[in-house]
């Protein structure tokens, strides 16, 4: 999705394209975290000092973990069946698996809800492919993203506009429209947009159909999901994906896991399976059936993304 911004504690909130969020029945897995570059943040090592909690062993007694997702295809979603399904919960599907936590249960909320309901225990993790960002890591804590992302734009056949960044959008007067706390409202107002003047629509769908009807002449998104939106449109396309620049350098954007702050045995514990799954090639075979292609993949850590810098 294209995650929306931080300060979802202060209110509700997707497309965003903005869920990244106990013990570790062993000292193996978390010892082989380092190994593997498993990032924090500063509150990373506050809580392991209080030893980490106890949320795996539970969720192990338990036999079910709680997945809060924002109903946002393809990250986290209800299907037209009424089965889970999305690139989060099919990857937490198989990680818990490997944690000794057979079942996961959704638990739907507005995006902008995930991180308060997360921290008021709703939930256990976040599973909503969202951003990682420094805002966001100063509230939870998130494994290493399991994809990275490019910006791209929904817009009418041909381009006319010939839009392809948000330095575009600006020189030529774009009607622009992105989606409710996406993290594209802040990548336009920093490339001078104002933000008074943006169509705020409900997600990407809302937004092909503004393009299409010619209330818009753009609506950003991330690559993976403008693709998908317009795959059927006979009137709209997708522009080549692009890195929106914030402080005046192209950046990319990495979505993850989520997870309380306390709870670093359990993020740890799920860093080590999730490069597993990296190293065997088992998380693009995950991905791909969501419309993640290589381009996706990473090696970005949550320590850079929440400000940390490169991590080893």
């Amino acid at each position: 999705m294209a995650p929306p911004l931080g300060n979802e504690s202060d209110t509700s909130g997707y497309e965003s394209r903005h869920s990244r969020r106990a013990v570790l029945a062993g000292a193996a897995a978390v010892g082989a975290l380092g190994a593997f570059g498993a990032a924090g943040c500063t509150r990373v090592a506050d809580a392991a000092g209080t030893n980490g909690g106890d949320l795996l062993q539970r969720l192990r007694a338990q036999g079910v973990v709680r997945l809060g997702i924002a109903g946002e295809i393809p990250f986290g979603y209800i299907d037209k069946d009424g089965h889970l399904t999305g690139e989060a919960p099919e990857l937490a599907k198989a990680i818990f698996k490997r944690l000794g936590v057979d079942r996961v249960q959704p638990v739907p909320t507005e995006f902008g809800s995930l991180i308060p309901g997360l921290n008021s225990q709703q939930f256990d993790v976040v599973a909503a492919g969202m951003y990682v960002n420094p805002e966001r890591c100063a509230q939870v804590i998130f494994a290493d993203p399991d994809y990275q992302m490019l910006d791209s734009f929904v817009v009418r056949k041909g381009n006319p506009k010939g839009l392809h960044d948000y330095k575009d959008v600006v020189e030529k007067k774009a009607k622009f429209a992105t989606g409710t706390g996406y993290a594209e409202i802040q990548y336009a107002v920093e490339a001078g947009y104002k933000e008074s003047d943006i169509l705020i629509v409900p997600d990407q769908v809302a937004g092909l159909n503004a393009v299409e009807a010619g209330r818009v002449d753009v609506f950003a998104g991330t690559a993976v999901t403008t693709r998908a939106v317009v795959r059927k449109s006979a009137k709209a396309e997708a522009t080549k994906p692009f890195a929106p620049l914030v402080g005046g350098k192209p950046h990319v954007d990495g979505g993850a896991f989520a997870f309380r702050s306390a709870e670093t045995r359990l993020r740890d514990a799920f860093n080590v399976e999730l490069h597993k799954l990296k190293r065997s090639g088992e998380l693009a075979r995950i991905l791909r059936p969501f419309g993640f292609t290589e381009a996706e993949m990473t090696d970005l850590t949550a320590k850079e993304l929440c400000g940390g810098g490169k991590s080893g």
